[in-house]
Order: structure tokens, then sequence, then C-alpha cells
């Protein structure tokens, strides 16, 4: 009987069939050790914007402004707007 040599090609598919090992989360994080009130927090994705509602005209939109009143409303009733309702 003559010996057969493995096909490299079957091989290849048999190594890629086979399920990859989990990788240690130790080698991901590198902070995966300290409690979490001391890890680091990760950047906002909107760069310090929020998402608010206008209180006088019912406007949605994002600002990194204090205030909630929108840029319309603030230029329509001056700088000292005063919100309806005490809200």
């Amino acid at each position: 009987m003559e010996r057969q040599d493995p096909d490299p090609q079957d091989q290849q598919v048999e190594q890629a069939s086979q399920a990859a090992p989990p990788l240690c989360t130790c080698a991901q994080d590198k902070f995966a050790d300290l409690p979490p009130e001391l890890r680091l927090k990760p950047k906002p994705l909107g760069g310090g914007l929020r998402q608010t509602m206008c209180p006088a005209c019912g406007l949605k939109y994002w600002t990194n402004r204090e205030t909630d009143v929108c840029v319309v409303c603030e230029k329509k009733r001056g700088k000292q707007w005063d919100p309806v309702g005490g809200a």
C-alpha cells in the first residue's frame, strides 16, 4: 500500500472550521483588575452635548449651553427669559 500525504487544502478547511479559542479579558482590558469606580470613563460620543427641550416652544435639540431655552426663543424674549410655570 502506498502512503498518502494529507492534502494541504483539506488541512486549511479543517483549521478554518474549528472555533477560535476565546481571548482572555486581561489581555484586552488593562484595567480589569480595578474596581468599577476607579476605571477610566469613556469619552462621551456627543462631545459634551446634551439633548434638551425648549420650555417655550417645545423644540428638541442638542446643546452644550447651561440653559434649556433655544437660541430663537432667547432672541425673541431677551436674555432675561422667565420660564412660564416655574420650570
